[in-house]
C-alpha cells in the first residue's frame, strides 16, 4: 500500500490531481470552523448539547458544521436530497427520463437542474434553521446594532452561499480531481468526527481504564469487519457469455468466452445515504417549521425500532431501484444478440432477458440484506450504550467510508496502470 501511494506521487498528473484534492477537502474543513456572521458562537454551542437525535445525526453529516452554525452548516444534503428527486423524477416525468438516455447532454440538463433544485432546497433549509436556532429551544439573539431583518438576511443569504460553495467544491474534485467529490466530502465529514468520538468513549465511564478498553475493543471489532465488508463490496456474480463463431472477409471471428460481472452490491453506499437523506428529512422540515408534533416524529423515526426497520427497509428498497437504474437487462441482451453472444442453455432475447433479470433479483437481495444490517446493527448498539465512538464507527459510517475509499482507489489504480505501474489492488 505504501509503495502504491508512492508511485502514484512518482506520476506528476496524477500528483497535481491528489494534492488539488486535498487542498479543497482541506479548504471544505476550515469552512466548518468559520461560524455565520452575527452569531453568538459560545452560547449556540452549548445550547446544541441539548438538542435532539435528528439533529445530532445531521450534524454528523455535516463534520459539526451544524453545532459550530458555521458557513457550511447545511452541508451536502441539500444537493444529495436533490439529487434523490432527480433520480425518483427520471421514472416518473418522460422529459427526464429521456435526458438520462441522451448521453453527455442529457446528463448536462440534469446536472443543471440539480443545481438549481440544491439552492432552492437550501434557501428552505437556511430559513428553517434560522426559525429554529432563534425559537426558546437555542435562544440564538442577534447584535441589536444592525436591524434584525438585515441580520436574518445575512444568515440565510450565507448558508445557502455555503451550500453553492460546497457544491461548487465538490464538481471541482470530480473533473480535476481524484475520486467522486461529493462522496469525498461526505466521507471527510465522517472521519472528522472520530477524534473526538474516541476521546469521549474513553471518557465515556468515571473508569478511564474501562473507557480505554471498551474503545479499544470497539476499534477492533471495526478493524474484524472491514475485510468482511470489502469483501462483499468486491464480490459478483458473473453469467458466462460464449459468442458464436463467424466468417468475416478471410478472418475467423467469434469463437471466444468472457461473463456479465454483476456486483453483489452494485449500488454501493447510494441506499445507505438516499435512505439516510429520507428518513433524516422530517427532521429538516422539523427545522423549518419548529412545530412540536413534527419534532417528535422526526425523534421517533431517527431513533427506535421504527428508525431500525424503517431503514431496512429503505437500504433495500434503493438496492433494487438504483441497480435497477443502473443495469439495463434489455439492453444487455441487445446487445449480446448484436454481437452474436449468448448465454449457454438460454434462448436470446426475451428468454435472456428474463434469465438476467432473475439472476439480478437473486444477487441484488442478499446485498441489500447484508448493507442493511451493517448499517443498522451499529445503530441498536449505540442505542443502548451511548457510546459516540459506536456512532462515528457506525455501519453506515464506516459502509460510506469504504465504498468512497474502495472508489477512489479503484480510480488511482486505473492511473497507475497507465504508467506502468502495480497500484493498490495486486
Amino acid at each position: 500500500m505504501l509503495s502504491s501511494i508512492i508511485d502514484a506521487f512518482k506520476v506528476p498528473e496524477l500528483r497535481k490531481k491528489i494534492l488539488f484534492t486535498l487542498g479543497i477537502l482541506a479548504l471544505y474543513r476550515f469552512g466548518s470552523y468559520v461560524p455565520v456572521p452575527g452569531i453568538p458562537f459560545r452560547e449556540f454551542a452549548d445550547s446544541f448539547q441539548d438538542s435532539g437525535v435528528s439533529m445530532t445525526m445531521l450534524d454528523l453529516f455535516t463534520g459539526g458544521a451544524l453545532s459550530n452554525f458555521s458557513v457550511f452548516s447545511l452541508g451536502i444534503m441539500p444537493y444529495i436530497t436533490a439529487s434523490i428527486i432527480m433520480q425518483l423524477m427520471q421514472g416518473v416525468i418522460p422529459a427526464v427520463g429521456r435526458w438520462a438516455k441522451e448521453g453527455e447532454t442529457g446528463r448536462r440538463r440534469i446536472t443543471q437542474v440539480t443545481r438549481y433544485l440544491t439552492l432552492a432546497l437550501g434557501l428552505i433549509n437556511a430559513i428553517g434553521y434560522l426559525l429554529l436556532f432563534k425559537s426558546p429551544q437555542y435562544g440564538v439573539v442577534f447584535s441589536s446594532e444592525v436591524p434584525e431583518v438585515v441580520t436574518d438576511i445575512l444568515v440565510v443569504f450565507t448558508l445557502v452561499a455555503g451550500t453553492a460553495f460546497i457544491m461548487w467544491m465538490g464538481e471541482l474534485i470530480t473533473q480535476r480531481g481524484v475520486g467522486n467529490g461529493m462522496s469525498l466530502i461526505i466521507f471527510v465529514s465522517i472521519v472528522s468526527r472520530v477524534p473526538s468520538a474516541i476521546f469521549s468513549s474513553v471518557n465515556l465511564t468515571t473508569d478511564t481504564g474501562m473507557g480505554i478498553a471498551i474503545t479499544v475493543l470497539i476499534l477492533a471489532v471495526v478493524l474484524v469487519c472491514i475485510p468482511a465488508i470489502i469483501f462483499v463490496e468486491r464480490a459478483q456474480r458473473r453469467i458466462p457469455v460464449n459468442y458464436a463463431k463467424r466468417v468475416q472477409g478471410r478472418k475467423m471471428m467469434g469463437g471466444q468466452s468472457t461473463y456479465i460481472p454483476l456486483k453483489v452490491n452494485a449500488a454501493g453506499v447510494i441506499p445507505i445515504i438516499f435512505a439516510s437523506c429520507l428518513i433524516y428529512f422530517p427532521a429538516q422540515l422539523a427545522a423549518l417549521f419548529n412545530v412540536g408534533w413534527l419534532t417528535a416524529f422526526a425523534d421517533a423515526i431517527s431513533t427506535g425500532w421504527v428508525n431500525w426497520i424503517l431503514t431496512i427497509a429503505l437500504i433495500v428498497f434503493f438496492a433494487y431501484f438504483y441497480t435497477s437504474m443502473v443495469f439495463n437487462p434489455e439492453e444487455t441482451a441487445d446487445n449480446l444478440r448484436k454481437q452474436g453472444g449468448f448465454i449457454p442453455g438460454v434462448r436470446p432475447g426475451s428468454a435472456t432477458v428474463t434469465y438476467i433479470k432473475n439472476v439480478l433479483h437473486r444477487v441484488t437481495l442478499p446485498g441489500g440484506i447484508f448493507i442493511a444490517v451493517i448499517a443498522v446493527v451499529p445503530t441498536i448498539i449505540f442505542y443502548f450504550t451511548g457510546n459516540t465512538l459506536i456512532q462515528a464507527f457506525g455501519g453506515t459510517s464506516i459502509l460510506i467510508m469504504i465504498g468512497v475509499a474502495l472508489d477512489t482507489m479503484s480510480k488511482v489504480e486505473s492511473q497507475l496502470k497507465m504508467h506502468n505501474y502495480e497500484g493498490f489492488f495486486k
